[in-house]
């Protein structure tokens, strides 16, 4: 991920180039946007769960990349990351729009040699539990070759983009 000096803030889908900055001012940006998706739960929750905190928010329904690429980040997951030329220079995660409308999928990606494909079950399991955490449905896959995926989605019964 780049400099936030100029932009608003992103988080690192794991399909953008490496973060150039401090890993302190990166750790701020991200804390004060997670702070402010929390917040933004508080005041639009349902409360049906006894915590709003632990359903997405509209605002998550509709960017759910955004929203799962913040989650993932904020706990302390690593993103993948590509260079200039579009390969990739970092195991980690990487988000990106489901086949369905409204599903994210999250894979564990790395360049040539990194054992990412070796680590991906592992890795998974806790990007799975930190989904799971915050409210969305997370169900595993394996796609081809056998590598292995999560599709994420909101819980069911929650209104939104589907």
């Amino acid at each position: 991920m780049g400099s936030e000096e100029g932009a608003g803030f992103e988080p690192a889908t794991g399909d953008g180039p490496p973060f150039t900055g401090t890993a302190e001012a990166r750790a701020a940006s991200v804390r004060t946007a997670f702070e402010g998706l929390l917040q933004i739960r508080r005041l639009t929750g349902d409360g049906r769960a006894g915590d709003p905190e632990a359903t997405p928010a509209p605002w998550e329904l509709h960017q759910p990349v955004r929203a799962v690429a913040l989650a993932l980040e904020s706990s302390g997951a690593a993103p993948s990351a590509v260079d200039a030329s579009g390969q990739r220079v970092s195991a980690g995660y990487r988000v990106r729009t489901g086949e369905s409308a409204g599903t994210v999928r999250v894979e564990w990606a790395g360049p040539p040699g990194s054992g990412a494909a070796h680590h991906e079950e592992e890795a998974l399991a806790g990007c799975a539990e930190v989904l799971r955490r915050l409210g969305w449905t997370v169900l595993l896959y394996r796609g081809p070759r056998r590598r292995r995926y999560l599709e994420v989605e909101p819980p069911a019964g929650v209104a939104g983009v589907r």
